[in-house]
């Protein structure tokens, strides 16, 4: 009874550091430089820059072992006057970073493929110059109809080892992420050969 309502209390304390937290702390450590949704054959590819860079706390982590996340999602949507807005396609881009000690690199990691990089400043390069992303196939998208598009670029903790993510609940030092970035775009019809 004793251990449950300490682990109660402490839940409390967390979520109580979390909500005193300054609401803004992020806002400054992530955000977009470019962003364009572009025609590029029969796809419409997605083109990013994204200036961040990692405080001592998560540098110090990756040089310890722990995998950091980073998830990079899109959103395509429609408006409809009549109901909600109409999601069209939903992308989550999930890029895996680590440090090998034996071979003193860096490991970027996206699915089944993976790069390995001399610094943690190289390795952070991909992820900050997103190129060529394809999408969407051109043929779902009418011409002539405009389509908006949410971009966010984040730490993803809940992948965090179980003690790192009571650490990080809370915490600004593993906080990175940016606001959703939101524009419209005008699908186009594709080039006639």
């Amino acid at each position: 009874m004793r251990d449950s309502a300490f682990a109660v209390a402490l839940g409390l304390l967390l979520a109580l550091g979390a909500l005193l937290a300054p609401a803004n702390v992020h806002a400054r450590d992530a955000r977009f430089g470019y962003a364009a949704m572009q025609a590029k054959d029969d796809s419409y590819v997605l083109e990013a820059d994204i200036h961040f860079e990692f405080n001592e706390r998560l540098e110090d982590a990756v040089q310890r072992g722990v995998a950091l996340y980073l998830v990079l999602e899109v959103e395509i949507t429609r408006d409809r006057w009549y109901w909600i807005d109409e999601e069209i396609v939903r992308r989550v881009r999930t890029y895996r970073l680590s440090y090998h000690p034996l071979t003193r690199s860096y490991r970027l990691t996206l699915g089944s493929l993976h790069q390995n990089f001399d610094s943690l400043e190289e390795a952070l390069q991909p992820l900050r110059r997103v190129r060529g992303w394809t999408i969407i196939p051109r043929a779902r998208l009418k011409p002539g109809t405009s389509y908006d598009v949410s971009l966010r670029f984040q730490l993803d903790t809940s992948q965090l080892p179980k003690p790192f993510q009571v650490t990080a609940l809370g915490s600004s030092d593993w906080t990175l992420e940016t606001d959703w970035l939101q524009w419209t775009f005008l699908a186009t019809a594709p080039a006639v050969p």
